[in-house]
């Protein structure tokens, strides 16, 4: 890890789909996660990077997915697989419980929630882009699911349009530890500034000075 630390004022913490379909027991996709999210200790790294963000006043953004409705992805001309997946299964379905936010994880009064996405990047037809730059941010830190779908797709973009990009290796997860490698071995170190595990972040955040 290089000797690094945030500025409050410039850093975000993206928080991608905290979704009881994702990390709550019953939920559609928790069993696809279990074993991985197990072994990362997901839930307790996911808690201790949003209770450390908030205490060293670091906006938290919520970059959601799309909550399922009746009617999504029909007569699209080419959803992608995983849409024709949600479609099937309604995953995130509006109005449900399996689509509302995990219980340690409710917006707080000065969160700020993005505009849902349709496929995989929190930027793509969606506010965030305006939104962190109204705030004046430059660096972003992206937790949360899938580690090599949204979280990469989300992460790619931000480097594209010139964010600082920090990923934290053990607060997401994926379907298998292949998809895992792929997202931090392999595919992470193209665009991600640093890769971190949460104690390193967490680290760096409590230093509170500059990156």
């Amino acid at each position: 890890m290089t000797n690094l630390a945030y500025r409050a004022e410039r850093t975000g913490l993206l928080l991608v789909d905290p979704y009881n379909d994702f990390l709550s027991d019953g939920g559609k996709l928790f069993p696809m996660i279990k074993a991985i999210a197990d072994d990362v200790r997901l839930l307790d790294n996911l808690r201790s990077t949003v209770a450390t963000a908030r205490k060293a006043d670091i906006q938290v953004f919520y970059v959601p997915h799309r909550r399922w409705q009746p009617g999504d992805y029909e007569n699209w001309d080419h959803p992608n697989p995983t849409q024709r997946l949600v479609q099937q299964r309604h995953t995130f379905a509006k109005d449900t419980w399996g689509g509302e936010w995990h219980p340690d994880f409710v917006p707080q009064e000065n969160d700020i929630i993005i505009k849902e996405h349709w496929a995989q990047s929190g930027f793509a037809n969606t506010d965030l882009d305006f939104q962190l730059k109204q705030k004046g941010i430059t660096h972003v830190i992206v937790v949360g699911l899938l580690a090599n779908t949204c979280i990469e797709s989300t992460s790619r973009f931000a480097m594209e349009l010139g964010y600082h990009v920090t990923l934290v290796r053990d607060a997401t997860a994926a379907f298998t530890q292949e998809m895992m490698r792929a997202a931090h071995e392999l595919n992470g170190p193209t665009y991600a500034h640093e890769i971190l595990t949460t104690t390193e972040l967490i680290g760096a955040l409590n230093i509170g000075t500059t990156v």
